[in-house]
Order: C-alpha cells, then structure tokens, then sequence
C-alpha cells in the first residue's frame, strides 16, 4: 500500500480534529480524554462529613470547630442575608488596579485590571471581582465559630472603616484598615495594595473581648458563578474553574459541574499551597501562610454559585488576647514570569495542556526574541523563520523525496494501469520502483510529522498568553490571539497551500486528486476560527517551505531516463 504525503496530511486533519474536541471537553467542564486517572482516597467531602459540617440556621455561618454538635474542620457556606445595615463602598486605586471594598464583610466588591482593557469594549477595564446580573466573582474572609456572645465575624459582618488614604499619591502602598466586632470577639481587616503589584495583603487581628478562651478558624474563599465565560467558542475553548496547588497532589482543575455533583475529587487537607478561580489570561487566588494546617473545601453555595477555600484553625485566643494571620490574595493577568515569583506552582494556571513540555520552552523562545524585536506579530514571523531553519536539513531531505517523487509519478501511473486488478503485485512494482529510483516514500511526510507538535504546543501558547493578549501585528491585526476579522490570512494560507499542492507530485487517484484540492479549503475554513497569531505562524511557515521546495524540485526535478 503506498504510503505518501496526502495519508499523512490526512492523518494530521483527524488528529487536528480530536484535539479540538477534546479542548471542546474541557472547555464544557468535561474530563480531558487524556487525563490520567484521578488519585483515590481524596475527595470533596459527602454531605454529612467534616468539611460540610452543620450550619448555623440563623446566620448560615458553619458552627467553629469543637462547638457542640458539630463536627471539626467546618467550611463556609453560602451566607444568609443580614439585617440591613449601612453599607460603604471605599475605592482604592494604585497605578494597576481599582478596586470598590464593601464595608459589609470587608469584600472586595469590585476590581478592575487599569493596564488590561476588557475583551469586547476596549473603553472599558478587564473587570474580575464584581456582583451583576447573573456573574458573580468574590474572594471573602472571615471567622468560624462562636461564643455565648453570638458568632464571630464573617463575609456579612458590618465593618468600620479607619480614614486614610486612598490612592498611592506618590507613594508605594496603600492600606485599608476595617475593624468588626461581634460575638465578643474584635476582627480587624488590613488589606494593602501596592504600587505595580497585583497582590494584596491580607491581614486579619483577632482579639478576644470576652473572659473566657475561643478557638475560631479563619476562612479565604472564592465565590464564581458556573457560566461559560463570554467569546468563549468551539474552536478558541478557555478554561474557567476552580483550580489548586498542593506540594504533594501539585497543581489541580476542578469543574463547576462536578462540584454540583459533589464529585470534584481533590485533597481535603494541605500545609501549602492556593486555592483559586483560573479562567482565560487571568487568576484570582488565595496564598495562606506557608507551612501552616489548613482544610481545603469546594462547595455548591446555591443554584450556579460555587466556591473553593481554605480554613485554618487559629489555635486557642485566652481573653484578651490577640493573634494575627497573614494570607496574599493576587488577582490579575497570568503573566507567567510574575506568578513564578509568588509561589510555588501558581504559573502552572497558565494552562498549555498536555502540550506544555514544548509549550513552555516555545514561550521562552518567543519572549527572547520579543524582547529584541518589541513586536508580538513580527517574534511570530522570526519565530517561524527559526524554526524552518532548525529544521532545514530533514526539510530539505523531504523535499528532495518529494521532487524525485513528481519524476517518477508518469511510471507510478504505469504500474497502476498494469497491475489495477493484483493490488499485491501493484504494491511490489512500486516498491521495486522507489528501491531503483533510491526514493524513501515517507520522507516527504517527515518534515510535516516533526512541526505537528510545535504547531499544537503553538496553539496553546497563543491561547495562553497574556503576554499576547490585545498585542497588534500590523494594520488590520489588531489582537493577535483573536481571529483575523477580516479572513485576509485564512485566504493567504489557502493560496499557499493550494501553490504547496501543486509543487507536490499529483496522485494518480482522480479522487485522492480531488481531496487534495479539497484540504486547502478545509483548513482555510477552519483558520477563520483560530487566533491570528497561530495563522500567521502557519503562513509564514508555508511561504518558506514553498520558497525552500520550489529550488529543491529545480534541482532534483529533472525526468529521469
């Protein structure tokens, strides 16, 4: 059977095919079809367990470890709405965010990323933490447990607010401090913003106002809604989710999805690590202090409201006295060089898929060369350039099979007519003829082989990259991980590839023939949907091999005798 450059191109389609479904799977809250197994034994705790212990029927607040009744190791839960109080809604602003902090509970209401405008209305600011309509996105903290006094501060106690600046006004920092007190115990709230940071301190100082010990648990936790993120399409599938990192089960997707099954399997209990809510080029997660206890939950809070936390005992407070805990929260872009310097495992939310042991190395790559060129489309181009050259010398043996190949079609023609009803001598005539004319019928499919997976771990990159996001090429190339807008280079790749054909040696099968003239389109099509930035790469990828093929074939091209 002869195996030829058509088969493969074929069998890279196919293979194209069920990664995009495959990312279709994952964007839909789905198992990866390549996901390895989940480890046994860890899991989101059943109903009746410790994690999702009772809650308090007056306030929705989980009764504190230790407390009658109730099991240890409690988690949040969603918060019943209290008596109303008057509510404030201080604006801080740095040089990177905005954010709106509710002085019920202390919440960050709203926060907006000031140096990344938003997807479809670049007047606006890429907005993360916020309440409206049906989205909802919050990071919350408080305590857990009681005294005779009532419970203890949580994510609907009212707060009061110490006056202070506001904005960074030639300064480094900027601190909101918030003070509550309820159930006999004070809770004070540091939050500080820094200049050019998109991490915030997070500082609470518990004091014990009664005269007897208590022993609260401090909660950080994640609320998001369950919708898909907007833009998000079958071809360009994001990811967003609850996502963690633990040192001994390491980094970890969850999905909205089998959080309401109450299936998300995941470690209950951790001395490192973050919780967070990864979706597409941005993260928000929670940094407790290292090297301290904590029990992980994810909890279905009410109809498409999730969470995901953390709860750290606090030990026992005598009366009056004080303990403090420190956490970080960073929301902002996943720039992957900034989130490897926060800690540990925290750049894994930048997701390349089961791709990222090239994916990685190919960022690396590309950032280098952006740092000299300044120009995200123009590393694209030098980029692919790069490539074709590391590759050129099994390029060029490709080619020339290729060229030798077009030769000899007229005799490969010939045996077809001959042998059409002995497939069986059919096949050992043309073997007979490639081991005569020194042809190695699968070396024009090599150099195709070998720039799949740089081609797929590009993919991932370009969907990836903050780095990339809302970067402009050239003209009407404007974002370079959103689709061309107006379909110039899905026409240019078919062109190219249509010329590639035509280079390569014609199938003797009138219908193979016919397929081949069918591909060009195909791919074009399915370009439409693709970043620009990967078409760009494939382009330029096609205009080098034509120039590279067309001298090769002018070398070996010659009809042998």
């Amino acid at each position: 059977m002869e195996i030829n450059k058509r088969t493969i191109l074929w069998i890279v389609f196919a293979v194209s095919l069920v990664i995009l479904w495959n990312n279709w799977m994952i964007s839909s809250g789905k198992p990866s079809m390549f996901a390895p197994t989940p480890p046994a034994k860890v899991g989101q705790a059943p109903a009746n367990s410790a994690t999702n212990a009772a809650t308090n029927t007056t306030t929705g607040v989980p009764a504190a470890a230790g407390q009658p009744g109730v099991a240890p190791g409690a988690v949040p839960g969603q918060l019943a709405a209290p008596a109303p109080v008057r509510a404030e809604r201080i604006t801080v602003t740095t040089d990177v965010v905005k954010a709106e902090i509710d002085t019920v509970g202390g919440v960050i209401r709203r926060l907006e990323l000031l140096k990344y405008p938003d997807h479809f209305d670049k007047t606006k600011n890429q907005v993360l933490f916020d309440v409206s309509g049906n989205n909802t996105y919050l990071g919350q903290t408080g305590l857990i447990g009681s005294t005779p006094a009532g419970v203890l501060p949580n994510h609907n106690t009212p707060f009061v607010a110490r006056p202070g600046l506001r904005t960074l006004d030639g300064g480094n920092a900027v601190q909101v401090v918030l003070d509550a007190e309820q159930g006999g115990v004070k809770l004070t709230k540091t939050l500080t913003f820094k200049r050019g940071d998109y991490v915030i301190d997070v500082r609470h100082d518990i004091s014990n106002l009664t005269q007897a010990p208590v022993q609260p648990s401090l909660y950080l936790q994640l609320q998001h809604d369950g919708n898909k993120p907007p833009g998000d399409s079958w071809f360009t599938p994001s990811f967003t989710g609850p996502t963690l990192y633990t040192p001994d089960n390491k980094y970890q997707k969850l999905s909205f999805e089998n959080i309401e099954k109450n299936k998300a399997e995941h470690p209950t209990k951790a001395n490192g690590g973050w919780v967070a809510i990864s979706q597409h080029f941005f993260v928000s997660a929670f940094i407790p202090t290292e090297n301290t206890a904590r029990d992980i939950f994810t909890k279905k809070l009410a109809t498409n409201l999730y969470a995901i936390g953390t709860v750290q005992p606090l030990g026992t407070v005598a009366p009056g006295a004080t303990v403090s805990n420190t956490a970080r929260l960073y929301s902002g872009p996943q720039d992957e060089k900034t989130l490897e310097k926060i800690t540990p495992g925290l750049e894994l939310v930048k997701d390349y898929g089961m791709f990222a042991i090239i994916a990685k190395p190919l960022f690396w790559i590309i950032d280098q060369i952006h740092q000299l060129l300044g120009n995200w489309g123009w590393t694209i181009i030098a980029f692919t350039i790069l490539i074709k050259l590391a590759f050129f010398p099994l390029s060029a043996a490709g080619y020339r099979s290729m060229a030798k190949m077009r030769v000899v079609t007229p005799k490969m023609q010939a045996i077809r007519e001959r042998y059409k009803a002995d497939p069986m001598k059919m096949q050992q005539a043309t073997m007979e003829l490639y081991k005569a004319e020194k042809i190695n019928p699968l070396g024009g499919c090599l150099p195709i082989l070998v720039q799949m997976p740089v081609f797929l771990a590009l993919y991932y990159v370009l969907q990836a990259s903050v780095e990339m996001r809302g970067a402009p090429w050239i003209g009407w190339i404007q974002d370079l991980t959103q689709p061309d807008p107006w379909f110039i280079l899905p026409v240019l790749y078919a062109i190219s590839m249509f010329i590639t054909a035509k280079l390569n040696p014609q199938p003797a099968d009138p219908m193979q023939a016919k397929m081949m003239l069918f591909m060009p389109l195909a791919f074009s099509v399915m370009f439409i949907f693709f970043p620009s930035g990967l078409v760009l790469y494939w382009v330029v990828n096609n205009l080098v091999s034509i120039a590279q093929q067309w001298v090769i074939t002018k070398k070996y091209g010659t009809p042998a005798k």
